[in-house]
């Protein structure tokens, strides 16, 4: 065991320790006695370096090493990739809850060992009571304060649902066993982590807007520090109310109750009636093919699969060696191929239940041939781009996480609460947080949200009906059909541009997981009209190329926090990797 494993192991012994000494967590077999033994034993987990994490039966990387570690934890007693990847879900609801939830909604990517390819939507969706101009003031100018806060910003919640169908229809254990790890976290507490003690202070101010929510994600008269115990009683009940009653834990009865009742006396609009008739929907996942590998990824009411088929199929007409990575020219090539798939985005994609999406188009190579040969030596400027409305940003605060276990089933699953922390809403009694995720929708065509994204009709307000999302959780397979390559992230728009260059990274430069999420990105998205980057993503010399070549440098950030798999069949190894952008982990065994 290396140097840096075993300070690791020695800090996290410490964490759990202080608990267990401290008899806060009363667990049948000690919940901490069982990580420890198998932190030390049974796992591969590393520090943070430039080597991804390697096992040979299975992996979980996920935003939280609390999480990774329960749904290993999962697949170790005999559980599959379904069941690891909601044990994970429900943990994050816990340990992560700046986007891992039960009062948000995500997609689940999933590939059985049978060959099989589906995929779980559990998008939020809005109310009955919603309706098109509900984020106007009187003037008809839009709010953006109306769609990011309050009770009214919130759509009614997926998280729950899908999760406990993609466990009834392909998983393999109870509900009790899924979600009791989940319970035992948020009863008896986790010692927090820097970085996680660090979030909850930078939101100290936000959370005292609401007396539910300081009082749980506050402490009085102090900021919260490393190590300290971070307990979520009421969170606790609502996860025991879901493992006894199933989906009716949630969506009718006491917690159902909790919610529509606030809700109304709010001033929002979700009621009983939108709860007990939400409902997950199994879509057909939007596949594609890249230099031979398959693509698998979620169709609308996600742009993800859509956006990242449309964008490999023009990128496939375009030959990149290794030593062109990070290039002016490699730059330009994608981020003139992106403009027009922004561009087809913001026109024509929202939830296909409501708006005919053409999606057969989108992701023909025909249409990608005619993106490649619209790439010029200079750049086009966005204008030109003949769509009417430019795309609508979404929050950059999702979580993703990525498993595989040993019979060869795969699962991608990306869960958002839209900002971060959501609306920041606890809701009295129960203990999560809501989402605002409303403000996904083009609540004005042409205005830009939170995050400066515009969206048209295809994506307007309509009661009952699922936002738009850029979440792109993915499975490439190989030639074989088997899983090759498990990947997502959170990043709002920047999502699809983040898995683009991790399978690009992956495909054409031939690097493994860890370098591949680790290496600096670039992002376009048609307008506003620039190229962001990260830092030490481009050179002085590569700027002053693009710009000669009529491009806008935008501005220097980050971009996504990708948590991927590679398996190589060839020497029967699986290698994870957690983006160092974050503070997640892959653990495998």
């Amino acid at each position: 065991m290396s140097v840096r494993l075993l300070q690791r192991f020695s800090e996290f012994q410490k964490r759990i320790l202080s608990v267990y000494n401290n008899k806060i967590v009363p667990l049948s077999g000690t919940i901490c006695i069982v990580y420890i033994t198998l932190f030390f034993f049974s796992y591969s987990v590393l520090a943070k370096s430039n080597a991804p994490v390697r096992a040979k039966n299975g992996m979980v990387v996920s935003a939280s090493d609390i999480a990774s570690m329960v749904g290993v934890d999962i697949l170790k007693k005999g559980g599959n990739a379904i069941d690891a990847a909601v044990a994970t879900g429900f943990a994050l609801a816990v340990t992560y809850p700046q986007a891992g939830n039960i009062g948000g909604g995500g997609f689940m990517v999933i590939h059985l060992m049978d060959g099989t390819n589906t995929t779980i939507d559990y998008r939020e969706k809005a109310p009955q009571a919603a309706y098109r101009d509900m984020f106007l003031d009187e003037d008809g100018n839009f709010d953006l304060k109306k769609s990011t806060e309050g009770w009214a910003s919130s759509g009614v919640p997926g998280s729950v649902a899908g999760m406990l169908y993609a466990l009834e229809k392909y998983g393999t254990m109870s509900r009790e066993e899924i979600i009791m790890p989940a319970i035992k976290l948020a009863s008896g507490g986790f010692p927090i982590s820097y970085r996680f003690a660090d979030v909850l202070n930078n939101f100290k101010k936000s959370f005292t807007r609401y007396e539910s929510t300081k009082r749980i994600f506050t402490k009085e008269d102090e900021y919260f520090t490393e190590g300290d115990l971070f307990v979520q009683k009421d969170l606790a009940h609502t996860l025991s109310l879901i493992k006894q009653n199933g989906r009716d834990g949630f969506y009718k009865g006491e917690i159902a109750n909790l919610i529509s009742r606030q809700s109304k006396e709010n001033g929002g609009f979700i009621t009983l009636d939108d709860l007990t008739n939400y409902f997950p929907v199994e879509r057909t996942p939007i596949l594609g093919e890249y230099r031979g590998s398959k693509i698998v990824s979620m169709g609308p009411p996600s742009s993800g699969g859509i956006a990242l088929i449309e964008a490999l199929n023009s990128l496939e007409n375009f030959s990149f060696d290794k030593e062109t990575w990070g290039s002016s020219d490699y730059i330009h090539i994608v981020s003139e191929v992106l403009k027009y798939v922004y561009a087809d985005r913001a026109e024509h994609l929202g939830d296909e239940d409501f708006y005919p999406v053409p999606k057969e188009w989108l992701t023909s190579k025909e249409r990608g041939k005619e993106i490649a040969a619209l790439v010029e030596e200079r750049a086009v400027p966005s204008d030109s781009i003949s769509h009417t409305t430019p795309p609508i940003m979404e929050s950059e605060e999702t979580t993703h996480y990525s498993v595989i276990d040993l019979y060869g089933n795969a699962v991608s699953v990306t869960t958002t609460l839209n900002s971060t922390f959501g609306n920041k809403i606890v809701v009295e009694g129960a203990g999560f947080i809501l989402n605002n995720e409303m403000d996904d929708f083009s609540a004005k065509p042409g205005i830009p949200n939170q995050f400066g994204l515009l969206g048209g009709v295809a994506n307007s307000i309509e009661p009952n009906k699922r936002m738009l999302s850029a979440m792109t959780p993915t499975i490439v397979l190989n030639s074989e059909d088997k899983p090759y390559i498990i990947i997502g992230s959170p990043g709002g728009s920047t999502i699809i541009t983040t898995v683009i260059q991790i399978i690009l990274n992956i495909i054409d430069f031939d690097m493994d997981i860890q370098e591949a999420i680790n290496r600096p990105r670039f992002h376009h998205q048609w307008k506003p009209e620039r190229i962001d980057y990260e830092h030490l993503g481009m050179t002085e010399d590569v700027k002053a190329n693009l710009i000669k070549k009529g491009h806008f440098i935008g501005k220097e950030r980050t971009l996504g926090r990708a948590e991927g798999i590679i398996v190589d069949y060839e020497n029967n190894i699986i290698w994870g990797a957690s983006d160092p952008r974050g503070y997640g982990e892959a653990v495998g065994y």
